[in-house]
């Protein structure tokens, strides 16, 4: 019962550190600071050799209560039994190895003791084969150099016979074109022919070396041969070094049969265009070598076999592989002048960086793989500016093949067609490109993934001086820029005016539907796609700047726009020029009808307006008469002014001029000239304003007699119905017309106002 206060963990520690204390060599060694502890006795330094019971009582009882006394004796006396049992255990345990020893020891000297008599028996019997065998050395000892002598006389009778022998072989080898074996022939005689050639065997040396020097003679054929293939070539040459033969001059010659293997292995846009096929159609079962790769394969097998001749040929070589790769790379960038897709350019890269690896595994040294690296960039920087630029001339013949069929034809929706067309072709056309660009980043070729960055790089600076070109070219088909030579050949044709102001329309539609409606969607999908990139240097910026191009495509609108009613309104004043310069005004006959120039001014807005109405959106209609809470504009609206007109000639004339004046103080302040905006009533009212504008300083260059004034004055009468229904601003309509009037009426000698029935 005693034993249940101690727990196994401190008995275990106990046992260690008695065991410790016990075996311990030095025990002054176990306690170096014995003399610090004895001051700080603590209750768990019972163990210690520096213990001292007096202490450790004092401190007991000092720290103690009786309780915790009767408690440590216990302990105490568990303790104690506990460590006389585990002292029996020890002796006991001691005890049973010392008496197995003693048994031990007292069985190995019962046997020791024959030994030494059988030791003196086995000495006995090794002497006794040793004499025995030393008998038979003696017996067999001349028979063994006889045979010996035999031996070697068999094989100097071998060797003899295959030297007499050789030129038979090597003969036999040239029939056989064995080519090898009979160099290994001659050169395994050679030893006994710079021996003994000149006495014994001087005739089959001289036969051997007949037939050799035929050997040399085919295999210089065979070198040189361009019916030969370029390994068998290499063959020939390692043959020839084995003959002793001076192949240092072979070796430029060598070298020029692989310059010329170099040009013999450029890549045959057949064969790419197959690749690209089979690449798009793959097929589990195993595809044969081409012929452009067997090829390689040979020439990279010819540059082993030359390294192997000319070990110190490492720089040719590399120079030699350098310039196959830019070779490649260079036929890559004639084949991308072409309309490829990236399919097709992946497959000529797949075949470049596979004889890439190829010569890498011979040529170390020539560092192909970071070589093609940086050709690759050009090839594939050339392929992303070259579809921008197949792009635009998509969009440019999109334009000019619908322009050249208004002007043949005159079909009423060629402007439409060629606006969708233009939209078309900018926005899917933009899409595609992205698509195709989209499968090189897809594609995971070792030299594309190296290049991944860049190419998003490119692609993004593709597109920002795609726009920026584009807005040049629009620029040349409008007409705003001379023509440089090379541009002649899109423009052809853009010749008549009124082709090319409706091509100018469509140009302004087609800049706002690109900021309006493409530019965001490229936005997103290069966001999609082609997000990161970021090599380029960051002083350069960003790479695509969407808000750049909205900005210039929005003012590129503007500009058209602006430049299409100019156009108009220059053909609009070229026609009333005709008119005003032919007649003579001062003696005009008396107005019997409308002129038939007022027929051509409105033939020429209704054509105007036919072109308006397939490109621009109709808008609203502002500035209606029924809306306007000013006075008129029109002279006849004014009742007091109708009255003055009706008075005598010279009275009627003066008064009218001066009540004209008067009234234009009093109206409403109209505004003429407003913003145009991308609608048809806005274009067609700003081109019959300054049509009319136009048609007013016109009447202000001539001199009228009454008779011219009213024809004028009849003419304009008849014009104000269909331009109030053309344009929107019918009150800016009226006053332009009423100025017309008024400046006809200021250069007429005689102005009276013309009673037109029907006109109010």
């Amino acid at each position: 019962m005693e034993g249940e206060y101690v727990p196994l963990d401190d008995k275990a520690k106990r046992m260690r550190d008695l065991l410790s204390s016990f075996y311990s060599p030095d025990p002054s060694m176990s306690s170096p600071n014995s003399n610090s502890s004895s001051k700080n006795v603590t209750l768990d330094a019972i163990n210690s050799t520096s213990f001292d019971p007096d202490q450790y009582m004092n401190l007991l009882v000092h720290k103690s209560n009786l309780e915790g006394l009767l408690q440590k004796h216990v302990e105490m006396a568990a303790e104690i039994k506990n460590l006389d049992t585990d002292l029996q255990m020890l002796v006991y345990e001691n005890y049973n190895k010392f008496i197995s020893a003693t048994d031990t020891i007292k069985q190995m000297k019962s046997n020791i003791v024959g030994m030494e008599a059988n030791m003196e028996q086995l000495l006995e019997k090794i002497l006794s084969v040793q004499s025995r065998s030393d008998s038979v050395n003696t017996s067999l000892f001349e028979r063994r150099e006889r045979i010996e002598k035999l031996h070697r006389t068999r094989n100097l009778l071998r060797k003899l016979q295959f030297i007499y022998d050789l030129p038979a072989r090597l003969t036999k080898c040239i029939k056989s074109e064995a080519y090898a074996d009979a160099v290994k022939f001659y050169t395994g005689a050679m030893p006994i022919f710079k021996a003994y050639g000149d006495s014994s065997f001087q005739d089959c040396k001289r036969a051997s070396e007949e037939v050799v020097a035929i050997i040399i003679k085919n295999l210089q054929g065979k070198l040189f041969s361009d019916s030969e293939s370029i390994q068998a070539r290499a063959e020939a040459a390692v043959l020839l070094k084995r003959l002793d033969f001076p192949v240092d001059n072979l070796k430029v010659k060598l070298l020029e049969k692989l310059e010329q293997s170099v040009a013999d292995l450029q890549l045959n846009i057949e064969e790419v265009g197959n690749a690209s096929v089979d690449s798009n159609h793959p097929s589990t079962d195993p595809t044969p070598a081409t012929a452009h790769e067997v090829s390689v394969r040979e020439f990279v097998e010819a540059i082993r076999a030359y390294r192997a001749i000319f070990p110190d040929s490492d720089n040719q070589l590399s120079k030699l592989a350098q310039d196959l790769v830019t070779r490649h790379f260079e036929t890559t960038e004639h084949y991308i002048k072409q309309q490829v897709w990236s399919a097709d350019l992946l497959a000529v890269i797949r075949i470049i960086w596979k004889d890439v690896l190829l010569l890498e595994d011979v040529l170390h040294e020539a560092a192909l793989t970071d070589y093609s690296f940086e050709a690759a960039q050009v090839s594939v920087k050339f392929y992303v500016a070259n579809k921008f630029s197949h792009l635009q001339s998509e969009i440019s013949d999109a334009l000019k093949k619908v322009q050249i069929r208004q002007k043949n034809s005159g079909e009423d929706n060629s402007l439409q067609v060629a606006l969708e067309g233009g939209k078309k072709a900018v926005l899917q056309g933009s899409m595609n490109v992205l698509l195709d660009f989209r499968q090189l980043l897809d594609d995971d070729l070792g030299l594309l993934v190296k290049l991944r960055d860049l190419i998003i790089d490119w692609v993004q600076e593709g597109f920002q001086e795609f726009f920026r070109a584009l807005d040049g070219h629009f620029l040349l088909l409008s007409g705003r820029h001379s023509l440089a030579s090379q541009d002649q050949g899109l423009t052809e044709g853009i010749l008549d005016d009124k082709v090319l102001a409706g091509l100018v329309l469509v140009l302004a539609q087609i800049s706002l539907f690109i900021e309006q409606n493409a530019i965001p969607r490229i936005t997103e999908e290069i966001g999609a796609s082609f997000s990161g990139g970021g090599v380029r240097r960051y002083e350069y910026g960003p790479a695509f700047v969407p808000g750049e191009i909205c900005r210039i495509f929005r003012s590129a609108g503007e500009k058209f726009l602006h430049l299409y009613i100019k156009m108009t309104t220059q053909r609009i004043s070229v026609l009333q020029k005709r008119k005003f310069t032919a007649t003579v005004w001062v003696k005009h006959k008396e107005p019997r009808e409308v002129s038939m120039f007022v027929d051509l001014f409105l033939h020429e807005l209704e054509g105007i307006g036919r072109e308006v109405k397939q490109i621009l959106p109709e808008g609203l209609r502002r500035h209606r008469r029924a809306d306007s809470t000013g006075s008129t504009t029109s002279s006849r609206s004014n009742p007091l002014r109708e009255e003055k007109l009706s008075r005598s000639n010279t009275q009627r004339a003066r008064s009218q001029l001066l009540e004209t004046h008067l009234a234009k103080l009093f109206k409403q302040k109209v505004e003429i000239f407003t913003k145009v905006e991308f609608t048809q009533g806005s274009v067609l009212t700003t081109v019959v304003k300054l049509g009319l504008k136009s048609l007013q300083e016109f009447v202000r260059l001539q001199t009228f007699s009454r008779s011219g004034f009213q024809q004028v004055q009849l003419d304009i009468q008849f014009m104000r119905t269909p331009l109030k229904e053309m344009a929107e601003d019918e009150a800016a309509i009226d006053f332009l017309l009423d100025e017309v009037v008024v400046a006809t009426a200021e250069q007429s000698t005689f102005s009276m106002i013309l009673k037109v029935p029907g006109f109010g």
